[in-house]
């Protein structure tokens, strides 16, 4: 446990790796670079240890990815159609890298940057980043913390973030889960349950068409238990343009309450989220192309592992209808997740 060398970037930057938990509980691989979930073994529902999330074996690795393995995303997770949007009576223009759209906080987001460890003890860690005033395009200085906390059979993520002038924010962390563990293939016998009744259809480019839209009779329809696989190769017009699901699910209720249930038959491990934001965005790692080495040697190909991406909704600072994304000074921004693991009966 603590604080170790994980090797140097291009630069010459250190990055560090901060390792919370004791087995039997989850044992939970931070980099400060991103503020990354690198790795996060837990004991399966059939006694054996395992790493469930999708990992990389060094700093540069994560740098020449596109594919914000684990990383915190920030100032903005998601998209911001064309970059611009209007806040207070001005015109706002952000780095765009994706169809012409901003993702994920632009070119250069938070999953980049080299995080300073506040601090830490063997359960919890807080790292915290200062972003300038004009970074990528946002206004104002915004101070952005992530603590990490292993509680029993849980991790804990929350988020806050501080700014002296008005701009936006929406934090979430981007951890691929595949409950076989590495090397294991895809997650398309994976369960899936969302607590949502309504999704957000999107155009070519993954910007919202207009509002929601019901998941009865779609393939977005996760309200019980459903194998993934089917759903991502479903041929609806939706899944095609997204190569598989890349969608905002509109969670009920409010609070910190249950968003998704993910199960493995396999390993029979279940992983709870919960989350007190309106949206889960999930994303069944569509674009993973074999190209991203693994922490174990092998390549992350399409399909194995999904994102379960708690956050506001995509494009809110240019759709008031739904809700706000803007934090000014003297408020602070707060956004809790929760992964807690149980094993299944067989």
């Amino acid at each position: 446990m603590g604080v170790s060398d994980a090797g140097a970037l291009p630069d010459g930057r250190a990055v560090r790796r901060i390792v919370l938990g004791t087995a039997p509980g989850p044992v939970l691989t931070l980099l400060d670079l991103g503020a990354t979930v690198q790795s996060l073994e837990v004991t399966c529902g059939d006694g054996v240890r395992r790493d469930v999330v999708l990992g990389q074996p060094s700093p540069a690795d994560y740098l020449e990815s596109g594919d914000y393995l684990g990383g915190t995303i920030g100032r903005y997770a998601n998209r911001i159609a064309g970059g611009r949007f209007r806040l207070d009576d001005a015109d706002v223009d952000v780095g765009t890298h994706d169809r012409g759209n901003s993702l994920h906080g632009g070119p250069d987001g938070f999953d980049r940057r080299v995080w300073d460890l506040a601090e830490h003890t063997d359960s919890c860690a807080r790292l915290t980043l200062n972003s300038p005033d004009g970074d990528q395009g946002f206004p104002g200085t915004l101070h952005a913390e992530t603590t990490f906390e292993v509680v029993d059979e849980a991790v804990h993520v929350t988020f806050t973030a501080t700014t002296d002038a008005p701009t936006v924010v929406n934090l979430t962390s981007h951890a691929y889960f595949n409950l076989d563990g590495p090397g294991a293939g895809t997650i398309d016998d994976h369960l899936l349950v969302v607590d949502a009744d309504d999704y957000t259809p999107v155009d070519r480019t993954g910007i919202p068409l207009g509002g929601h839209a019901p998941v009865a009779r779609t393939a977005f329809d996760f309200r019980t238990a459903t194998p993934i696989g089917p759903a991502t190769r479903s041929g609806e017009e939706q899944v095609t343009w997204a190569r598989g699901i890349d969608h905002n699910f509109v969670l009920r209720g409010s609070g910190l309450r249950r968003a998704a249930l993910l199960t493995s038959p396999r390993t029979h491990t279940e992983l709870e989220l919960l989350t007190d934001q309106p949206g889960l965005q999930v994303y069944t790692g569509n674009f993973l192309d074999g190209s991203l080495p693994s922490a174990t040697g092998g390549r992350h190909r399409q399909g194995d592992g999904i994102a379960l991406e708690p956050q506001l909704f995509p494009d809110t600072p240019n759709r008031p209808e739904f809700g706000s994304a803007v934090l000014r000074p003297g408020n602070t921004y707060r956004a809790s997740l929760v992964w807690s693991f149980s094993a299944v009966a067989p």
